[in-house]
């Protein structure tokens, strides 16, 4: 059973999302198998000699070279906050799926057996309640990745969505560290905007 109640079904006032750790039971830092599985370099183990290269013409294109390059900043600034990231070991980020009351719900449904199969390593989806709260038309599933700068991680995860979960429309990458706002404001720069990418596909 994946839960009692599908995200296109929760209007509980204040109940904005459901956490696959609410599904599964499992939260992340029980979920160690996901690292070595995937080869995967754990965030408290990454270091300078990892930071991702940033090339606004060749980056997004490994994925999808009919679209345009995704930073909304210039790269320096790009990879400061990738060197913010490293000093707070806040490497998580999430690819980003869109999807109404009609089909969200046979989606998350599948997405939490990935996580519970250790192919994903977290996921979120706002229920009803959260969507009308943020005023937004569908719902948003959100497939986290423990450590962006594995760029092989991050596109594998891509890649399921695609091939099994049938997620064909234009998604979005969008790191954690993304959201520090507050005493990181100025050094976020344009990523710090909610529109913000790393990655689109």
């Amino acid at each position: 059973m994946v839960t009692d109640r599908s995200p296109s079904e929760i209007d509980d006032e204040g109940w904005h999302w459901l956490r696959v750790k609410h599904v599964t039971g499992f939260p992340r830092q029980a979920r160690d198998g996901y690292f070595p599985d995937h080869d995967v370099t754990r965030p408290a183990a990454t270091s300078e000699a990892d930071l991702p290269a940033v090339d606004p013409e060749a980056d997004l294109p490994r994925i999808d070279r009919r679209r345009e390059a995704s930073l909304p900043a210039d790269p320096e600034t790009v990879r400061d906050v990738d060197r913010l990231a490293l000093e707070t070991t806040y490497l998580s980020g999430k690819w980003l799926v869109e999807r109404p009351d009609e089909t969200v719900d046979e989606l998350w449904r599948t997405v939490v057996e990935d996580v519970e199969a250790g192919r994903f390593w977290d996921a979120k989806v706002t229920t009803r309640a959260g969507r009308e709260a943020f005023g937004e038309t569908d719902h948003a599933v959100l497939v986290f990745t423990p450590n962006y700068f594995d760029r092989a991680d991050v596109d594998r995860v891509r890649r399921r969505l695609r091939a099994v979960h049938g997620v064909t429309e234009s998604i979005r990458y969008r790191p954690d560290v993304y959201t520090l706002d507050g005493v990181h404001e100025e050094r976020l720069g344009p990523l710090g905007d909610s529109g913000a990418a790393r990655f689109r596909a």
